[in-house]
């Protein structure tokens, strides 16, 4: 029985702001931005561009408790891991576009790594693979 990961939900303060953050700054493509009546609140998703793998579904906190966990979504670690085919082009315009980096970009045995901020703090890997390096060892 086959199955995937095909959405992961990221706490976020306003939608809107989001998206903007995932669309102009990491260049995300903006899947759907649907209102849902029932709930009062909006489906919102965000993905890599080109990629056929999990995307993000932007979901606005809506209560105290769901508040205290923005932008520290893993309690401080790393949390989403962006796989690349060009690092230095996608670490290059990242940092045009404003992009804090937390650590500086670093050669590993597996490939090429930095870590970066969301706009709410969470922490990031920028990586790109070393050829033959599966995506499970980095994990």
């Amino acid at each position: 029985m086959p199955q995937s990961l095909i959405h992961v939900a990221l706490v976020v303060e306003d939608y809107d702001d989001a998206i903007e953050f995932y669309t102009q700054k990491l260049n995300f493509e903006l899947v759907e931005d649907s209102y849902v009546p029932e709930q009062d609140k909006r489906w919102v998703v965000v993905s890599p561009p080109g990629s056929g793998g999990a995307t993000l579904l932007l979901a606005r906190a809506s209560n105290a408790e769901q508040k205290k966990f923005i932008g520290n979504q893993a309690g401080g670690r790393v949390f989403l891991f962006l796989k690349t085919d060009d690092f230095w082009r996608d670490y290059e315009q990242m940092k045009a576009r404003g992009i804090e980096f937390e650590r500086e970009p670093q050669q590993q045995d597996y490939g090429t790594v930095a870590v970066f901020k969301d706009l709410y703090g969470n922490l990031w890997d920028l990586l790109e693979l070393s050829p033959g390096h599966s995506m499970y060892e980095r994990i």
